[in-house]
C-alpha cells in the first residue's frame, strides 16, 4: 500500500533539479493533467473493446440473443429526432378543435355570411345607395401632394428655390396628408363607412411614407452632385457608367444601361406615379426590373387575392363579430374570469384571419403588384415565424416598412450620433403613432390602446431576449407566437367596448353585446 501512494518522480523533473535546482511546479502538473487524460482515453477504447468482444461472444451463443445495448427513443442519448408523427397529430387536434368550434358557432349563431351586408358596411353603413362617395374623392385628392412633391423637387434641381423655404413646404404638406383624412371623417362621419375610412388613412399613410422616401433620396442626389456630401449624408452607389470602360456607349451610356436615368432627369409625372404603384415604400432612381410578366404567376395570385379576400369577410362575419359582441359584456363588468374566457375565444379565429390577411397582403397582393410592374424585389417578408424574439419578428414580418424605417430614420439618427436605443425608439414611437392613426382615425375616437400597445413592444423585447438567452430558443418563439395570438384580440375587445361607450353610452352596452 505505501508503495501505491508514493509518487516517483519523472525523470525530466529530476533532470532540471539536478540542473537548475529548482523544479517548475506547473510544467510538472502539465504533464501530469496529459498523463491522466491519456489514460482516461485508453481506458474508454478498452471499455469499448470489451462491450465489443461481449457482444461478439453473446452472438456466437445458440441461444438467439436479441437484446443490445439501446436506449429509449425519447432520451436525449439515443439521438433519435424524428418526430414528425407528432407534428401530424397537433394540427389533426388542431383541425378537430377548430372544427368543433366552427361547428358551435354555427349552431348557436346560424349562417351568419351575409354579402349584401359587405356592400353596406362599403357603402358607409346604409342599405340605399349613395350619390357621394367621400372615401374615393380623398383618393383623388391624393394627387395634390404629389403633384406638390414633385414641383417643390424640380425648383430645387434648377435652383430656383432656396432649400430652408423648399424644406418648410416639404413638411407642410407631408402633415396635410396626414390631416386630411382626419378633418374629412369628422365632418362627413355620416358619410363615411368604417373600410372606406380605414381604406382611406392606409392610402394616405402609404403615401406619405413614400414622399419622404421621395424627397429625401432626391435631397442626397442634390448633396451628390454639389459635391457637399459629408460621412453623414453620402450614399454608396451600386455602379457607375464611368466604369463601364470598353463597351460600347449610346449618348455616353453603356448600351444596356440607356434606361437607367440619373438626377434629375428622374423628376417626371410618369416616375413619380410608377413609384407609387409600386409594392415597396423605398425611392431609387432605378428599380430592379424583371424581364418579363409571367402569366401563371399572375393569375394563381389574382385568384388567391379574390377568393381569400372572401373568405376573411366570411369569418370575420361568421366568428369575429360573435365573439366580440359576447365579449362587451364581462369586458365592461371587469369581470376577469369571463373577459379572460371570451380573449381566449376570440384569439383563435383572429388569428386564423390574421394569418390568411397575411399571406393575401403580403404574398398574394404585393406580388401580384410586383408582376404586373415588373418589380423585381420580391422580399416581402423573411421567416418571421422562426423568432425567438419579438425585435426579430419586427424586423422580418413586414420587410417594405422594415427596409424604410431603417433607411430614412434610424440610419439617418445614428449617423448623426443618436445612439442605437434612442434611434430604435424613435422607429417604435413613429410605428405606434401609424398604428394609433389607423385605428382611432376611422373609429373616430382617441384612446391610444394601439399606440400604448407597440411601445409595450419596447420592454417585451428585452424580456423575450432575455428568455432567449437564459431559457432557450424555443421558449423564445413560444413566447414571440403567445404575444401574436394574445395581444390582438385584447387590443379588439378594449376598441370595441371604448367606442360603444364613446359613440352610444354606456346604457346600451347590453344592447350591443347580443347577438
Amino acid at each position: 500500500m505505501k508503495k501505491m501512494l508514493e509518487r516517483k518522480p519523472s525523470s525530466s523533473l529530476t533532470a532540471e533539479f539536478q540542473s537548475t535546482g529548482t523544479v517548475d511546479t506547473s510544467k510538472g502538473l502539465a504533464q501530469e493533467e496529459t498523463h491522466v487524460k491519456l489514460r482516461r482515453t485508453k481506458s474508454v477504447t478498452r471499455a469499448e473493446e470489451i462491450v465489443h468482444e461481449e457482444e461478439k461472444a453473446r452472438k456466437l451463443q445458440p441461444d438467439k440473443p436479441c437484446h443490445y445495448r439501446r436506449d429509449s427513443l425519447f432520451s436525449w442519448t439515443s439521438g433519435f429526432g424524428d418526430f414528425r408523427g407528432f407534428i401530424n397529430l397537433a394540427f389533426l387536434l388542431l383541425l378537430l378543435g377548430g372544427a368543433r368550434l366552427f361547428l358551435e358557432n354555427v349552431m348557436k349563431y346560424g349562417i351568419r355570411v351575409d354579402p349584401v351586408q359587405w356592400l353596406i358596411v362599403i357603402n358607409g353603413g346604409s342599405s340605399e345607395v349613395q350619390n357621394e362617395y367621400p372615401s374615393i374623392l380623398l383618393f383623388i385628392y391624393l394627387n395634390v401632394p404629389i403633384w406638390v412633391a414633385l414641383g417643390i423637387e424640380r425648383l430645387l434641381a434648377k435652383d430656383l428655390l432656396r432649400w430652408k423655404a423648399a424644406k418648410v413646404i416639404l413638411i407642410v404638406n407631408l402633415i396635410s396628408i396626414l390631416a386630411v383624412p382626419i378633418v374629412a371623417i369628422n365632418l362627413r362621419a355620416q358619410s363615411f363607412g368604417l373600410i372606406g375610412a380605414t381604406m382611406s388613412c392606409f392610402v394616405y399613410t402609404i403615401t406619405f411614407l413614400k414622399l419622404w422616401s421621395y424627397m429625401h433620396v432626391n435631397y442626397w442626389c442634390r448633396l451628390s452632385r454639389s459635391g457637399k456630401s459629408t460621412a453623414k449624408h453620402a450614399r454608396t452607389r451600386s455602379f457607375s457608367f464611368h466604369q463601364s470602360v470598353g463597351e460600347p456607349t449610346v449618348n455616353g451610356k453603356t448600351k444596356h444601361l440607356e434606361n437607367f436615368v440619373s438626377y434629375p432627369d428622374n423628376l417626371t409625372l410618369k416616375d413619380i406615379y410608377f413609384f407609387m404603384i409600386l409594392p415597396t415604400l423605398c425611392y431609387e432612381l432605378n428599380f430592379p426590373i424583371s424581364g418579363r410578366i409571367r402569366k401563371r404567376f399572375l393569375i394563381k395570385r389574382i385568384l388567391e387575392t379574390l377568393i381569400g379576400s372572401h373568405v376573411v369577410l366570411a369569418l370575420f362575419q361568421q366568428w369575429i363579430i360573435p365573439s366580440v359582441k359576447n365579449s362587451l359584456t364581462p369586458f365592461s363588468n371587469m369581470d376577469l374570469l369571463a373577459a379572460t374566457e371570451r380573449l381566449l375565444k376570440l384569439s383563435i379565429p383572429n388569428h386564423l384571419i390574421w394569418l390568411i390577411w397575411f399571406y393575401l397582403v403580403f404574398h398574394s397582393y404585393l406580388n401580384m403588384v410586383a408582376e404586373v410592374t415588373r418589380f423585381a424585389d420580391r422580399e416581402f417578408y423573411l421567416d418571421w415565424w422562426n423568432s425567438n424574439n419579438i425585435d426579430v419578428f419586427w424586423r422580418s414580418w413586414n420587410m417594405p416598412a422594415h427596409r424604410w424605417a431603417l433607411r430614412h430614420l434610424y440610419m439617418p439618427l445614428v449617423s448623426r450620433g443618436y445612439n442605437k436605443f434612442v434611434s430604435a425608439v424613435a422607429v417604435f414611437m413613429l410605428s405606434a403613432f401609424f398604428h394609433e392613426y389607423l385605428v382611432s382615425v376611422p373609429l373616430r375616437m382617441f384612446k391610444a390602446w394601439a399606440f400604448l400597445g407597440m411601445l409595450s413592444q419596447i420592454p417585451m423585447s428585452m424580456v423575450s431576449l432575455w428568455i432567449e438567452r437564459k431559457i432557450g430558443p424555443r421558449i423564445g418563439n413560444v413566447f414571440v407566437w403567445l404575444g401574436i395570438i394574445l395581444g390582438q384580440p385584447l387590443c379588439i375587445m378594449m376598441y370595441y367596448h371604448d367606442y360603444v361607450i364613446e359613440h352610444f353610452g354606456k346604457n346600451l352596452i347590453q344592447q350591443f353585446s347580443t347577438v
